[in-house]
């Protein structure tokens, strides 16, 4: 396993990142056999894990907590914070009320005195990021947290963070979690530059497509999955199930399978850091470790541009992050008693 540098921390992580979102109730609930897919992945040579509080409501966390034990300072770990963990209103958000408890909850779970990448999972547009930064740079300070990151943030709001932390001496984001796939290359337009122009790291997310580029989803088969169960309208996308039966037939030219050729793609960017994988068995795992040690020629990087040009996505994953200008109608259309014309 070659090892990459995450932004400019120092830290020394593998290309292939574990994440432990299939570890627990919405996934594999058998905590034995998710240790032993952990240690597994450990023992290849994956040395960066990454979890979060959301995660089967800290349940993916107490695995991860179990399968580090005396193995800990070997590992870098990262989990992220943001989304509801309760009914209460505070129980959730980027407020120094809430990461600072947040946090606290989470090394309880992970059996640990630190986490090494701790990050907001979502923008907070009811929350100051100055208020964020705050709030993170105590926790670093304190040695609970090494670096701090985030995840699904627009370029703008990673400037404007960068900006902040600057003008106020506040510890400032080193990483972001986007997501990338040879289906979903929106963040080379801006995102990855941005990242790229500012030294952070990036550990993508949902390199297969959400399942899609496993190979198991096809244009006239509806696959009897997992994921299937969960209703994710992306998995029936036509436009992406096309696209999916032409890079079948083009890892199949290339005598790759389809998954090797999707991490593959992910980690050839050099502004990409680690592709998150998040297997849910064994089998799957193998099947990943199986092609870590695939590179794309150009001619075949050439064809997948061809396929999907740069910077466009082809449709978007259901659990992909969109602003509220986006999801509001309010936000997006001006008060009926205003809407005459000029």
């Amino acid at each position: 396993m070659h090892y990459r540098t995450l932004g400019r921390t120092g830290i020394k992580v593998s290309p292939y990142c574990l994440g432990a979102m299939m570890f627990g109730a919405i996934g594999n609930p058998d905590h034995d056999d998710s240790v032993r897919i952990i240690h597994r992945a450990l023992d290849a040579g994956i040395n960066f894990v990454d979890t979060a509080d959301a995660y089967s409501r800290g349940e993916s966390e107490e695995i991860v907590g179990k399968a580090l034990k005396g193995r800990r300072d070997n590992v870098v770990l990262a989990t992220k914070a943001h989304l509801p963990m309760g009914d209460d209103p505070n129980e959730r958000g980027n407020s120094r009320r809430w990461l600072v408890r947040a946090l606290e909850n989470s090394l309880r779970r992970l059996g640990t005195d630190h986490v090494d990448l701790f990050q907001i999972h979502r923008p907070d547009p009811d929350t100051d990021v100055e208020e964020t930064l705050s709030a993170l740079t105590d926790l670093v300070r304190t040695g609970k947290v090494r670096a701090v990151g985030t995840s699904s943030f627009p370029a703008s709001d990673i400037v404007e963070a960068q900006w902040v932390a600057e003008r106020r001496g506040l510890t400032r984001f080193r990483t972001e979690q986007p997501t990338y796939s040879i289906l979903n290359r929106g963040i080379e337009r801006e995102v990855l530059p941005v990242c790229e122009r500012y030294g952070m790291g990036t550990l993508v997310y949902s390199p297969l497509a959400g399942g899609l580029l496993t190979g198991r989803y096809r244009r006239d088969a509806q696959a009897d999955t997992h994921r299937s169960a969960f209703g994710f309208k992306h998995l029936a996308d036509k436009d992406r199930l096309d696209t999916v039966e032409q890079l079948i037939a083009l890892a199949e030219k290339a005598g790759l399978p389809l998954t090797h050729l999707a991490m593959a793609f992910a980690i050839a960017h050099p502004g990409v850091t680690s592709a998150i994988i998040g297997p849910r068995t064994m089998a799957h795992l193998d099947d990943l470790l199986a092609g870590a040690e695939t590179v794309l020629p150009d001619e075949l990087l050439d064809r997948i541009d061809e396929l999907v040009p740069p910077g466009t996505d082809v449709g978007t994953l259901d659990m992909a992050y969109a602003p509220p200008s986006v999801q509001r109608p309010a936000l997006r259309r001006r008060a009926l008693g205003e809407r005459t014309a000029a």
